[in-house]
Formats: C-alpha cells, sequence, structure tokens
C-alpha cells in the first residue's frame, strides 16, 4: 500500500509534555516574572505618578510653569485645588486647570510676612 496508517501521541510524546503542562510548574514560572514586572514597571511609574501630584498640589503664586499645550507663564494666583491663574503674557491672564500643567521650571520665592 502506499498510504500509511497515521497513530496519535501520548501526552508524554508531546511537545506540550515535554515543557511540563502541569499548573503548579507554570506558576513557578510566572510568579517570579510578575515580580520583576511589578519592581522594573509598576513601582517606578507609581513613584513618578505620586512626585508629578505632589508638584501639581504645591503650585504657588510665582512658579514659572509650561502647559500641555506648550505655553508657558507665570502663576498670579491659586484659584482653588483644580485651577490656577496664569500670566502668559504682560496684562493676559488665563485659567489653567492644574492637570493641564506638564512641568513646573522655576519656584516662586514663598510669600513673605511683613516685618513688623
Amino acid at each position: 500500500m502506499f498510504i500509511t496508517n497515521a497513530y496519535a501521541q501520548s501526552a508524554t510524546d508531546s511537545a506540550m509534555g515535554a515543557f511540563g503542562g502541569s499548573g503548579m510548574e507554570m506558576l513557578f514560572l510566572f510568579v517570579p516574572l510578575m515580580v520583576v514586572w511589578y519592581f522594573l514597571l509598576i513601582r517606578p511609574q507609581r513613584a513618578q505618578a505620586k512626585k508629578r501630584d505632589d508638584v501639581l498640589k504645591n503650585i504657588r503664586r510665582g512658579d514659572q510653569i509650561v502647559t500641555g499645550g506648550g505655553i508657558v507663564g507665570k502663576v498670579t494666583k491659586v484659584v482653588d485645588e483644580k485651577e490656577v491663574e496664569v500670566e502668559i503674557a504682560e496684562g493676559v491672564k488665563v485659567r489653567v486647570v492644574r492637570s493641564a500643567i506638564s512641568e513646573v521650571r522655576v519656584k516662586g520665592e514663598p510669600v513673605k510676612a511683613d516685618a513688623a
């Protein structure tokens, strides 16, 4: 005959059996991978987000900022916890949402108390 019979392989003969198909062995591979993923990606990203939130919360009058659109201005007034008033040209003031601020370039001087 020209045609030969084909037989199915057992689980130990297949490629999956050679790499360990049990769930426990796969768990031992994924747990270290997840730990590395956490320390290399998730943790630094959280730290960076926390630092950005702190910078945005501490914006005060006199700070020079850059908006997300690239407009550079000086903070003239902190309206509330979500908005600041920015002078982008002499006599031109706009209100900017804090989340739209991409960078604080120069920190302003603290407000000085009157020496009496």
